[in-house]
């Protein structure tokens, strides 16, 4: 490291004066900034004016240099040094040389003219003005900065604010959203459960089933209670023990709506609750179809009904309505139909070595009603016809059809035709009378003491014989074609040859037919059944059929007419079937 000092001895303002100028020039020698000059000289001189107070100060500047690499350095150390100097630390203060200065020598600084220290305090100035003009560029420099911030400052508030804004923005839409998702969630519910409770409804036509299965498909998700008022055409709807809301619907046919609230539901009026009312509102509409059949009262499952259970709700009753006409008019239907049947169904004639019993029973359920029969009556030869048959097709055309057949079969044996030969006038009558019907049957001709059988079938299920022990055979002799196809057929007698006291069962196919297994399995279960009989069963050929049936039966409900005519030879006396 070099180094090299010089000191200024300062006894005066003089001294202080000619100080200060010596270090300006030193500091604008060294190539310092203006702004370090001005502070470095306007800390020297508070420096010295403090020094003066004290009697003097000795002013030590030292040039030194760490090492060729490194650049110069000025330091500038100020030491009271009159008599009442307080002997603290020095003031010092380091300029950094930018270009090469050279040593004043020590002592006392040289004697000034006024000149000179004239030239000291214009240079002074100058640095001042210098250091002012940096300052100003500086403060410049600053207020630009400051604007530059403050832009930014504003830039980043609009941005927040526009991001605030994106935010509440993005925060409605999915407000909107979740409440668009929850409103369709709702009327996809609300959907399902029309479509299945319309299928409920619709599926049955037993009005009475439909009236039992309503309520348990509407409680408590959308009704408290539920009440179903039918009344005929004829009846006048009065207040008695209903709400007056459902009686105003009834007489109006339009659908109301009871609340201390009301409004809120599309398409229903408001009705004013009365003091019988219940606390919860009342949702009173008029079964329509062919006219008003009645009034279906729902009660809130809550405060209120929701607007757009409500619209639902009012659709389901109007397929309600539907679904109960259909029933009663099925029903209306079924009744006639079944009651011409049973008309139909003649007493079984009581004859000398034969006895007959027969059994019909009608569908439990479906429109398969009024087309089966069956059918006993002598010959004038003494022989006796048996007679069982189907027709397709169902309800009271059906059994207009098949009294037809009754009586068109009963009309050609009085002409004593074979089994076969009425079969086939049977078959030539349907095909032009009836084209689009057909029909099933068996025609069986009995004669007293004789143990052959002659038997025809048109497309009909085989008849099953039992003899006395027991022994069970099936007559499945291929049969003809149905009554009445488009096709010109020759029917053909069968013989079967039984024994005294034999039994044989004609039936149609409703009772060994199944959906689920088909026709053949159910023949089957009739054989074993009627080998299965007791002795004590056999002697009364009503008790014979009745335990034929329950076996057969059980299982299943009946989707179709059944009869079933038994035939028995022997030697017992005649007996009147029913």
């Amino acid at each position: 490291m070099t180094t090299a000092s010089d000191v200024w001895h300062i006894t005066s303002v003089s001294d202080a004066a000619r100080a200060r100028t010596a270090a300006a020039r030193l500091a604008a020698a060294a190539g310092a900034p203006a702004l370090e000059r001005a502070r470095f000289l306007t800390a020297l001189t508070q420096r010295l004016r403090h020094c003066l107070a004290q009697g003097g100060a000795d002013v030590v500047v030292t040039t030194e240099q760490p090492s060729p690499d490194t650049e110069r350095r000025v330091r500038v150390d100020v030491r009271p040094a009159g008599p009442s100097a307080d002997g603290g630390p020095p003031w010092q203060f380091t300029l950094t040389c930018h270009r090469p200065v050279e040593q004043t020598g020590t002592g006392h600084l040289a004697d000034a003219d006024g000149t000179e220290l004239a030239e000291g305090l214009l240079a002074a100035d100058e640095e001042t003005a210098a250091a002012l003009d940096r300052l100003d560029e500086l403060e410049e420099l600053v207020r630009f900065h400051r604007e530059e911030l403050h832009q930014t400052n504003q830039g980043v508030l609009a941005l927040h604010a526009e991001l605030d804004a994106a935010s509440r923005a993005q925060r409605e839409l999915l407000d909107a959203e979740r409440v668009a998702r929850t409103e369709a969630e709702n009327a996809r519910r609300l959907l399902t459960f029309l479509t299945t409770a319309s299928a409920v409804v619709t599926t049955s036509l037993d009005h009475e089933d439909i009236l039992r299965r309503l309520p348990r498909l509407l409680v408590p998700d959308y009704a408290d209670h539920v009440d179903i008022w039918l009344f005929d055409e004829e009846e006048v709807p009065h207040h008695g023990e209903r709400p007056a809301a459902a009686v105003t619907a009834a007489r109006t046919g339009r659908p109301q709506h009871a609340a201390d609230h009301p409004g809120g539901l599309p398409g229903v009026e408001d009705h004013p609750p009365s003091v019988l009312s219940p606390t919860r509102p009342l949702l009173c509409v008029p079964l329509t179809a062919r006219g008003v059949l009645g009034v279906l009262t729902l009660t809130a499952p809550g405060p209120r009904f929701d607007p757009d259970t409500g619209v639902m709700l009012l659709e389901l009753a109007r397929r309600l309505a539907i679904a109960l006409d259909n029933a009663r008019r099925y029903e209306q239907h079924r009744d006639t139909a079944e009651a011409l049947q049973r008309a139909q169904l003649t007493e079984l004639p009581a004859c000398q070595g034969m006895s007959l019993a027969a059994r019909y029973l009608p569908a439990t359920h479906g429109l398969n009603i009024g087309g089966d029969w069956y059918d006993a009556f002598t010959q004038p030869d003494g022989s006796v016809l048996a007679v069982i048959g189907d027709v397709t097709g169902h309800g009271l055309r059906a059994a207009v059809i098949m009294g037809q057949l009754r009586t068109a079969l009963r009309a050609y044996a009085v002409e004593g035709d074979s089994p076969a030969r009425i079969l086939t006038r049977l078959h030539h009558m349907l095909r032009h009378q009836q084209p689009e019907l057909y029909a099933t049957a068996v025609i069986a001709r009995f004669r007293p003491g004789d143990t052959e059988v002659v038997w025809a079938a048109a497309g009909h299920p085989p008849a099953v014989v039992r003899s006395p022990e027991g022994e069970v055979r099936i007559l499945d002799t291929k049969p003809g074609v149905m009554l009445g196809v488009p096709l010109a057929y020759e029917y053909e007698d069968h013989v079967v040859r039984i024994q005294p006291g034999s039994t044989v069962a004609l039936y149609t196919d409703g009772l060994v037919e199944r959906r689920a297994h088909g026709i053949d399995p159910g023949i089957d279960r009739l054989a074993h059944a009627l080998a299965a009989l007791s002795p004590a069963e056999l002697e009364d050929l009503d008790a014979c059929a009745d335990s034929l049936l329950k076996p057969m039966l059980h299982d299943s409900e009946r989707d179709d007419d059944i009869c079933l005519l038994l035939c028995r030879t022997g030697p017992e006396e005649a007996q009147s079937c029913r």
